[in-house]
């Protein structure tokens, strides 16, 4: 990799998307037109004089239209009455289907806009989209299985019972900029699919994305299901939340604004949270590992869209017997990524979205330096424009600010350690606790550490980078990182509950259960089985 250069960085042509503007949310089934205030949306991919791209708009609803959306929603679930809420299983999978196939046609447009409203690579913005419809699918699969299982009936002390799993109600999903269509949906679709009623706010960056889908919406599902809200946070949110009305919080983001709208909400009890937030991953190096299996590794797991993402490695601890080397060819390894623009072959640095967030990365660094690190590698934190180039950052200690803070970018934190009980140590005391990475080859020693350190995160990953995937997997955290689990089937148990009808064993309620499920009278009481 060379210098960074203009020729590399601003875009003189490439893929760019004709405006999008945006003039309408969807609420109660429909595309309500607005004539109100409207935000401009600009890339971080800068033209060939280096201005700002200008991408469209999207509307900039007030609390009015914000509890205008919540009623629809609310009127939908109809205290568990709706339509949605008691339809069949199996006609609620039909709808999914109807929206997956409708989303599919806008692949190509999506991506495009990913591309450009978040400057995520070709490779990852079509990664996401493609996982995301195999995400739907696999949750189809998902819920086809669940209802087999809850298909019969269960007879226990003279009682006969069938338990299924029924929706809590509205749920408000906000998912994250950085994976503005994937961890969306993957909040989204087990909620809608559960028979939940939704109102979605995109994320602050990654809005126009969403706007090819919204017929798929409003033409898949009976008016109310789905609604959107756009807008400040505090206009928008804070109002619909504070209404009480809300019963399930969806939210993908910081743990500050999560614990801002948790208490926003009236009866806390009643409230249910599924949560996704901070982490500081750590990955511990221990004096055996293989280098040529660690630094890759480390490498995709700090980096990968630019270090934009919550599993991503964020402090790297190395015995001091070879931090040494290790800091050295990780740091080679690092000036050779290809830095540019999205559409670039084997880009993989590409512009940062967030306003000033170059500016805010240069200080983490400026910070080090001033107690006592260097940027290890040569082409390491250079600025231009919305990019800043991967730095290895060396030594980093306690005193730092990059010891604690999720830099969520792309800077690569090395820390030097005597004794495990450093890393350990670290592990222990942080306030997140999602997953951690062990790179060794000593049986003996990673068991010691695998013990401990399960009872801090909820992943230890041998010799590989942290990770969502697979979505079979459970996908959750400790302390400050997550509440509740998040993968294909788990998603359908933490946006549902689990209930039943239950009858003493009599002639009587035999009857009545008999001709309930014979004459098909009730959609929840049913031995229906979903191929």
């Amino acid at each position: 990799m060379s210098a960074i250069s203009k020729t590399n960085l601003f875009a003189a042509s490439g893929p760019k998307p004709p405006a999008l503007e945006q003039r309408h949310f969807l609420i109660n089934g429909k595309l309500e037109n607005w004539d109100g205030p409207f935000h401009k949306v600009y890339s971080p991919i800068r033209d060939e004089q280096g201005q700002e791209t200008y991408l469209g708009s999207y509307p900039v609803v007030t609390r009015k239209e914000s509890l205008a959306v919540l009623a629809a929603a609310s009127e939908a679930h109809n205290l568990g009455q709706g339509i949605w809420p008691t339809m069949p299983v199996s006609e609620r999978i039909a709808a999914v289907e109807r929206f997956t196939h409708a989303m599919v046609k806008q692949r190509d447009r999506v991506i495009e806009l990913l591309m450009w409203e978040i400057g995520k690579s070709l490779a990852d913005s079509t990664k996401e989209f493609d996982r995301t419809v195999q995400y739907i699918r696999d949750t189809i699969d998902a819920v086809k299985q669940l209802d087999r299982a809850s298909s019969r009936f269960l007879i226990e002390d003279g009682i006969v019972a069938q338990v299924r799993r029924a929706p809590f109600g509205v749920v408000l999903c906000m998912g994250p900029f950085n994976y503005p269509l994937n961890e969306t949906f993957t909040l989204l679709i087990p909620a809608l699919i559960m028979g939940n009623c939704i109102i979605m706010k995109p994320p602050k960056l990654g809005v126009l994305l969403h706007e090819p889908l919204l017929e798929a919406f409003r033409d898949s599902f009976p008016p109310g299901v789905v609604n959107t809200i756009y807008g400040d946070g505090e206009e928008v949110v804070g109002p619909v939340i504070s209404s009480g009305k809300v019963d399930v919080l969806a939210f993908i983001g910081s743990s500050k604004i999560a614990n801002q709208l948790k208490r926003q909400h009236p009866r806390a009890h009643r409230l249910r949270c599924v949560l996704g937030l901070d982490a500081k991953n750590a990955a511990i190096v221990l004096p055996e590992a293989d280098f040529d299996t660690a630094i890759p590794e480390i490498i995709t797991g700090c980096l990968s869209f630019n270090g934009q993402r919550c599993t991503a490695l964020k402090i790297i601890f190395v015995h001091a017997s070879r931090v040494e080397e290790f800091v050295e060819k990780l740091g080679v390894a690092v000036d050779q990524l290809q830095v540019g623009l999205p559409w670039d072959k084997g880009v993989a640095i590409t512009p940062l979205p967030e306003p000033g967030k170059p500016a805010r990365l240069k200080a983490l660094v400026d910070d080090a330096i001033a107690k006592g690190a260097t940027v290890t590698n040569k082409l390491g934190a250079q600025i231009t424009a919305s990019v800043f180039t991967p730095a290895v950052v060396y030594p980093v200690t306690s005193e730092m600010a990059l010891y604690k803070e999720e830099q969520f970018g792309p800077i690569i934190p090395v820390v030097a350690y005597e004794t495990i009980d450093t890393p350990i140590r670290y592990v222990v005391d942080s306030d997140y606790g999602q997953q951690v990475s062990i790179f060794g080859k000593d049986p003996k020693q990673i068991a010691k550490l695998i013990d401990p350190l399960v009872n801090q995160v909820c992943r230890v990953n041998l010799n590989s980078q942290c990770q969502r995937g697979p979505d079979s997997f459970p996908f959750t955290g400790r302390k400050d990182s997550a509440e509740g689990t998040l993968s294909v089937s788990d998603a359908l148990r933490v946006f549902s509950i689990r209930t039943l009808v239950a009858a003493k064993q009599t002639e009587l309620n035999k009857s009545i259960l008999t001709e309930i499920l014979r004459e098909h009278r009730s959609n929840f009481l049913s031995t229906d089985f979903i191929l």
